[in-house]
C-alpha cells in the first residue's frame, strides 16, 4: 500500500485501524493491531487519567510500532488526558463526539497527527475547517454512540468523499475483507474496525461479553437513546427497559435516571449481560469465534486483497 495517503499518514503497512472502544481497547489490544501492521488506538473514555497514563507506557513498551489514542471531546477530565498524551509522547490521537475545533489546533501545536470521527457530511466539512489530518465516517450500523441521521456506510463514505479532499477513513458495519474493499470502492483510503477486535483474547472487555457477540446473530442490535445520545446496543434486559420507556413517552430526564451510572462498564468490563449496557455492532452477527488481534488483521488484508483481484478479474 505504497501509494495510500493513511499508511503514510500513520506510518502503518495496512490500512486497517482498531476503533478506541470504551473498556475494550487497552494497551494489549492497541499494541497487539500495531504489531500486526494497523494501527491500534486506546480507548481513553473510560479510563481515569493516571489509568490512560500507564496504558500509553505499556503499550509503547509492548511495540515499536505507531499507535494511537482516541478522545471523546465530551469526556470530563479531558485536559489531564490531553496533557497526558502530549507529556507521553503519543503521536497520533482520534477524538470523536465534540466539536473538532477545540483541540485540533492545540494537538497540532504538539506535532500530534489529528483525526476526527464523524456520522454526517455537515461534519466532515467542519473537520476540514478545523484542520484535522484525516476524517472516519462512520455509518449507523456501528456499535456505540452514533450519528442522529442513521445514515448507512454505503450511503455516507461516497457523500463524505465527494465533500472533502481529506483522506478518509470508512467505518461502521466492517469486520471482513470482502466490506474493507466495498469501501475502498466507495472512495475510503481505510477502514476502522471495532466489534471484530472486541472478540479477541486482548481485548480487555469481559469474556460474557465476547462470547454474546460470537453469539449474536441478524438483528440482536438495535440503535436506541435517541432522545439522549443514539447508542447501538445488543438486545438485553437493560435494553428491553429503555426500549419500553422510549415507546411510552419518557422524558429525557426518566432515560437518564434509568441509564444511571456505569452501565457500560457493567456490561462490557464486568460481564453483566442484563443490567448491563453491551455497544457492539451490526457485524456481530457475522462474528463467530475468538481469535487473536494478529489473526484478524492479517485475515481481512488478505481477503482484501483477494476480494480486489476477484473483482478485477470478472
Amino acid at each position: 500500500m505504497n501509494n495510500n495517503r493513511i499508511c503514510k499518514l500513520f506510518n502503518i503497512e495496512k490500512p486497517i485501524i482498531q476503533a478506541g472502544m470504551i473498556w475494550c481497547s487497552g494497551w494489549e489490544l492497541a499494541s497487539a493491531v500495531s504489531n500486526a501492521g494497523g494501527l491500534g488506538i486506546i480507548g481513553s473514555g473510560s479510563m481515569y487519567p493516571d489509568v490512560l497514563r500507564t496504558h500509553i507506557q505499556k503499550c509503547k513498551a509492548a511495540t515499536n510500532k505507531p499507535l494511537a489514542v482516541n478522545v471523546p471531546l465530551l469526556y470530563p477530565n479531558i485536559e489531564e488526558h490531553i496533557k497526558i498524551i502530549i507529556e507521553e509522547g503519543v503521536k497520533i490521537v482520534f477524538t470523536s463526539a465534540g466539536n473538532p475545533k477545540t483541540w485540533t489546533s492545540h494537538l497540532k501545536q504538539h506535532g500530534i497527527t489529528v483525526v476526527h470521527v464523524v456520522s454526517a457530511v455537515k461534519f466532515a466539512l467542519k473537520c476540514e475547517e478545523a484542520g484535522v489530518d484525516a476524517i472516519v465516517a462512520e455509518g449507523f450500523e456501528a456499535g456505540g454512540h452514533n450519528g442522529r441521521e442513521e445514515t448507512t456506510t454505503m450511503v455516507l463514505i461516497p457523500q463524505v468523499r465527494k465533500a472533502v479532499k481529506l483522506p478518509l477513513i470508512a467505518a461502521g458495519g466492517i469486520g471482513f475483507g470482502s466490506q474493507m474493499a466495498a469501501a475502498f470502492a466507495l472512495g475510503a483510503e481505510a477502514v476502522q474496525i471495532g466489534s471484530r477486535f472486541i472478540a479477541t483474547p486482548e481485548s480487555s472487555g469481559h469474556q460474557n461479553f465476547k462470547d454474546t457477540i460470537i453469539k449474536a446473530k441478524e438483528g440482536d442490535t438495535q440503535l436506541t437513546l435517541k432522545q439522549l445520545t443514539p447508542v447501538r446496543l445488543i438486545k438485553n434486559k437493560f435494553f428491553n427497559e429503555v426500549d419500553a420507556a422510549e415507546k411510552r413517552g419518557a422524558t429525557s430526564e426518566e432515560l437518564t435516571t434509568l441509564l444511571g451510572k456505569a452501565r457500560a462498564k457493567k456490561g462490557m468490563f464486568e460481564g453483566d449481560l442484563n443490567e448491563g449496557e453491551l455497544e457492539v455492532g451490526q457485524v456481530s452477527g457475522a462474528i463467530s469465534e475468538i481469535k487473536p488481534a494478529v489473526e484478524v488483521v492479517n485475515e481481512i488484508y488478505d481477503e482484501f486483497r483477494e476480494t480486489v483481484v476477484r473483482l478485477a478479474n470478472l
